[in-house]
């Protein structure tokens, strides 16, 4: 073991209190699977349910970390080459917009769409995309862990496995079924949403995936740059969170007063025929 590692072991074993940032912003969450494979490895396998000492992981779409972005349009979401063949993408998202389907749906046909010119259709790789949500995609029905593929609507036989979409409910961890324990889901999920490092020491203890991950959150933390950049993307996110529920407050507002002048609206046509039959009668 390096000086350097050595040096930040033993400050990470007397870092106590609030985290900066965790891994549920997003640029936090790119940058530690980007500057760290094994983190990487463990995290796919986790989710794809295969052991990560077999997986050959790639970023398709490296950033230079650190390096200022337009939180505008800068989308981190993580495009990953699994065995050299298949694409997934994964992508943290805290703020529920109201559009997580057709987003994800977007992304994942865009993965898919990779064949190039004279090639055969067959050839076409699979494509996944898995996203990471602190919300419920379907209120009424939350679930920690899902996967939807396309199917036959009358004998559910499934169309393709090439193709395929998985939704992570931050917000739903105690919902994680048998197998997502099995395969520690449910432990990345709580490691990514972590506030102290008295709780990232204990989820080190785990494996050693986690272990190399709170590893390099914590060197990450300590990264004057790599931290404007979560500043920033954590500011952006706040104004974002206000921006629709302010609008989820105007909307309510506007259905309000939708419903008090349809009320309205009811009592005046009451009122005119009430008139018209009086008229009716002289």
């Amino acid at each position: 073991m390096s000086h350097s590692n050595t040096t930040s072991t033993i400050s990470l074993a007397n870092a106590s209190g609030k985290i900066p940032y965790n891994m549920t912003n997003d640029y936090m969450f790119r940058a530690v699977l980007q500057k760290n494979a094994k983190v990487l490895a463990g995290l796919v396998g986790s989710l794809l349910h295969l052991d990560p000492e077999t997986l050959d992981v790639e970023i398709a779409n490296p950033i230079i970390l650190g390096e200022s972005i337009d939180d505008k349009t800068f989308v981190l979401d993580v495009e990953v080459t699994v065995n050299k063949k298949t694409h997934l993408d994964l992508e943290m998202q805290v703020i529920n917009y109201g559009n997580w389907k057709e987003r994800a749906l977007s992304y994942l046909c865009r993965s898919f769409d990779s064949l190039t010119r004279g090639s055969n259709y067959i050839d076409l790789a699979p494509a996944v995309h898995i996203g990471f949500i602190d919300f419920s995609l379907f209120g009424d029905a939350p679930e920690f862990y899902a996967t939807y593929k396309m199917k036959n609507v009358k004998n559910h036989r499934i169309y393709t496995d090439k193709m395929w979409l998985s939704v992570v409910e931050l917000n739903s961890i105690e919902l994680a079924t048998e197998e997502d324990r099995l395969h520690k889901i449910d432990q990345w999920a709580k490691l990514f949403k972590a506030k102290t490092w008295e709780e990232l020491k204990a989820m080190a203890t785990m494996d050693q995936y986690m272990e190399s991950a709170v590893n390099t959150m914590y060197e990450l933390s300590a990264d004057r740059m790599v931290k404007e950049q979560c500043r920033r993307r954590a500011e952006y996110e706040l104004y974002q969170k206000y921006q629709v529920e302010e609008n989820a407050r105007k909307d309510a507002l506007i259905a309000q007063q939708r419903a008090e002048l349809a009320d309205k609206d009811a009592v005046i046509a009451e009122l005119k025929r009430r008139l018209s039959e009086l008229q009716q009668e002289k």
